[in-house]
């Protein structure tokens, strides 16, 4: 087993190793392990005491912010006031000063008193309380040993804990599945005593011990957890479920929020009322021992039994699941299941859970009963994925300002209170969202934004930046707002609108920038007010950003087509692979300007569509120094005249003109290029990439497999090339059905495959999985 030993960060700590309640179902009592029956009833001073140390020194050791210590049995109460203070106070003394300390008991709740919580409200220990739903669900399984029902002194328990007093204690309520109670009338149950959270388990089973499945059905669990899901969905959602919850995040990409599903590692230890240190103690349901792990507090760190092979082997995600559980796509969401529930006689944990098919099941039933809520609809909308992408610039924006902290001087507190100014004026926010939409301030932003994270200094351009935004976007909005504006080198640059040249070199001091009726003045110290008039051509003291008349064939159904500059000028433009080339001449700008419209021309009268789109999005152009060309170029190979630099969403650099065809085929792969990086910033596509690898199936053979962000980008960008060049569909339908059937694929990404699928439908007698061509016809496109 390779890589270091996940720290634990989570204790759980027998107090008391026997139970008031004869639950049938219990794994601690009424399973394969009996080491209870040798254990000492209550832990000692000593246990406790060598305990709260050995965590201090693993929190230490290991520089942990946190740790839950969570007071079990058994059942915890049983243990007593006194004994519980005890081993509230050595666990809090203990982790003072090196990690905070999250105190929590889990309880049947059938001893809860004020006395205690009052006791739990002084430490901060968080009350769970185990409650399996309705009366008779409940009473199905935990009832006194004498068969007298256990229902009544628990809801008195629950009703005691939402008292106001003691509603900040209350973890929520656990229920243990079982299929032959109604289900409606269990989570009826439950959401009426309104917890703050609900946790549902499944009965703890082994493929030796599989669950109970009266009907025979082997979605039997599913089946009873998706009619809870449909009533809670009814309800409103009207309280948290972590087992849901845990499916919905991994679905969208998130993380597992629950140690029965998903691949995070465990970070769990359990220490017993002797001192014994154990694994999970669901294990004890699969055979004597199985939780042991031949340590205890005495003799032993937390580190030594982080480095057993058996805890190991439930921190390895990916790598410790079954090689059918690795291939299997919903493995990201159900990771496997529990891992007591894997067990078999004769192949251990390497097998499926005993409720494979009940996980597939539940999570397939709750993806298709949500997905359509949980999409991004910047993956359905392009004018979404414009707004969203606004949206994170904005708080790019917000998260520089409140990183600099004041730092940033009075150059940047003036400037962001104009910008307040200007966000009061509808037209005035209207500007301003045209300068923070041009592509370069998100590059300005990340910038700015990586080195305060680094926790280098920040000032001159990167502050000054702000001001000039201001300014532009009070030009676009004709408002009258002084703007203070700092020049460098004689040079003052205005985002979206120009350089104006105000001094010579070396020349650095503050302009006034004012807009006027037909354009905006700049006033600095020394020398003659510039009036620059709206549209105004090259001069000795202007240079505008220029426009290119490259969408006149294209029309957005939405509004107007905006019209792309060419941007040449502004400081933040160099975020290519290749420099940005020098200012052009007014005749090298005019004909690549030809070249553009040319090409553009091309795409609207190929794919009208995506021309359409691209035009609504590609704002900004700017010329590459490094002229590659468009005789050598491949669109899917070597390197790319167009490229896809870092910045916002609208810009390509462009390094060749010339050739219509190529560069049509090189503007087209730059906006799916573009596009798709801009829609992994708005949403989560996938999740986990690198944990597989795939072939495409347009590798050569003896080509090494890709991550999926690869198989991805590179069909994105064969499926939007293929509808201008047919030759590129080739393989196009396998790499779909691959994607449809990956593990890292999210709600969000299978929205984007039915986008791709659509797009390609019809198209050559290819339509994904309900079209596919046949092997022959896909050569023939090769």
């Amino acid at each position: 087993m390779t890589g270091p030993a996940v720290p634990f960060r989570e204790i759980v700590l027998k107090v008391h190793s026997r139970c008031d309640l004869a639950c049938d179902h219990c794994y601690v009592y009424e399973h394969a392990d009996q080491s209870w029956r040798t254990r000492p009833k209550a832990i000692s001073d000593h246990v406790v005491s060598r305990t709260a140390r050995r965590l201090a020194e693993h929190a230490r050791t290991h520089a942990l912010p946190s740790v839950t210590v969570i007071l079990h049995g058994g059942e915890p109460l049983l243990a007593g006031p006194a004994r519980l203070r005890r081993v509230c106070e050595e666990f809090t003394s203990a982790l003072a000063g090196i990690a905070e300390l999250d105190l929590r008991i889990h309880t049947n709740g059938l001893q809860l008193s004020p006395r205690y919580l009052d006791l739990f409200d002084e430490f901060d220990v968080k009350v769970g309380i185990s409650l399996d739903g309705d009366r008779a669900a409940n009473d199905r399984h935990r009832r006194y040993a004498d068969g007298r029902s256990s229902h009544p002194l628990v809801l008195k328990a629950v009703e005691l804990l939402r008292q106001d007093r003691y509603r900040h204690l209350d973890l929520g309520l656990l229920c243990t599945v079982d299929i032959a109670n109604d289900p409606v009338a269990v989570l009826d149950a439950l959401t009426g005593l309104e917890p703050p959270l609900i946790d549902f388990l499944l009965p703890h089973a082994t493929w030796d011990e599989p669950p109970p499945r009266p009907g025979g059905s082997p979605t039997a669990y599913a089946e009873w957890l998706l009619t809870i899901f449909d009533r809670w969905q009814e309800q409103g959602r009207p309280v948290p479920v972590r087992l849901f919850s845990s499916v919905l995040s991994t679905l969208s990409g998130g993380p597992s929020l629950t140690e029965s599903l998903g691949l995070a590692p465990t970070d769990l230890v359990v220490v017993e009322t002797d001192g014994q240190l154990e694994q999970v103690d669901s294990l004890k349901s699969a055979y004597e021992g199985a939780a042991a792990t031949g340590f205890d507090v005495f003799t032993h760190s937390f580190d030594e039994v982080a480095a057993h092979p058996g805890v190991r082997a439930r921190q390895l995600g990916l790598a410790g699941v079954s090689e059918t559980c690795r291939r299997c796509p919903v493995v990201r969401s159900c990771g496997g299941g529990l891992y007591t529930h894997r067990y078999r006689t004769g192949g251990g944990f390497d097998n499926p859970s005993v409720y494979c098919a009940d996980l597939a099941a539940l999570i397939r039933g709750i993806e298709d009963r949500t997905a359509a809520a949980t999409e991004s609809s910047a993956v359905r909308d392009p004018y979404e994925l414009l707004a969203a992408q606004q949206d994170l610039t904005r708080t790019l924006l917000a998260a520089l300002h409140d990183g600099l902290g004041g730092s940033g001087g009075e150059v940047w507190e003036s400037a962001w209170a104009l910008a307040a100014e200007l966000e009061a004026d509808p037209a005035g926010q209207e500007g301003l969202d045209l300068v923070l939409a041009h592509p370069y301030t998100r590059t300005w932003l990340l910038d700015a934004l990586e080195a305060v994270r680094a926790g280098r200094p920040v000032h001159g351009p990167p502050v000054e930046r702000l001001a000039a935004t201001v300014a532009a976007a009070a030009v676009h909005a004709g408002l009258d707002l002084a703007v203070p504006v700092v020049h460098r080198d004689g040079r003052l640059f205005l985002p979206t609108l120009g350089e104006v040249r105000i001094g010579g070199a070396g020349e650095t001091g503050t302009a006034v920038v004012r807009a006027e009726r037909e354009g905006f003045a700049v006033r600095a110290e020394g020398v003659a007010v510039l009036h620059i008039a709206r549209g105004a051509g090259e001069s000795s003291r202007w240079s505008p950003v220029r426009r290119l008349a490259v969408a006149g064939p294209v029309r957005v159904a939405d509004g107007p087509v905006p019209v792309p500059v060419l941007d040449d000028l502004d400081p933040y433009r160099s975020c290519f692979d290749t420099p940005a080339a020098e200012r052009l001449s007014p005749q090298a700008a005019d004909a690549w300007s030809a070249s553009l419209a040319a090409a553009w021309e091309l795409l609207a009268e190929t794919v009208p569509e995506q021309a359409a789109e691209a035009a609504a999005v590609l704002t900004t152009f700017t010329p590459l120094a490094v002229f590659t060309p468009l005789t050598t170029f491949t669109p899917l190979a070597g390197g790319p005249p167009v490229q896809a630099g870092r910045h916002g969403y609208g810009a390509l650099g462009i390094a060749a003109a010339g050739d219509a065809q190529a560069l049509a085929m090189a503007l087209l792969r730059g906006f799916r290029r573009a596009k798709l990086r801009a829609l992994a910033e708005a949403a989560d596509l996938y999740a986990s990439d690198g944990s597989w690898d795939h072939r495409m199936p347009w590798q050569e053979e003896g080509e090494e497999p890709v991550p999926f962000s690869r198989l991805l980008s590179e069909t994105y960008e064969r499926v939007g090339l293929g509808l201008f060049a047919p030759q590129f569909l080739a393989g196009v339908p396998q790499a779909l059905d691959l994607i449809e059937e990956a593990a890292e694929t999210t709600v969000d990404g299978k929205q984007l495959l039915a986008a791709m699928r659509k797009e390609i439908n019809g198209t050559h007698g290819t339509s994904g999985r309900n079209g596919r061509k046949t092997a022959t016809e896909s050569a023939a496109v090769r």
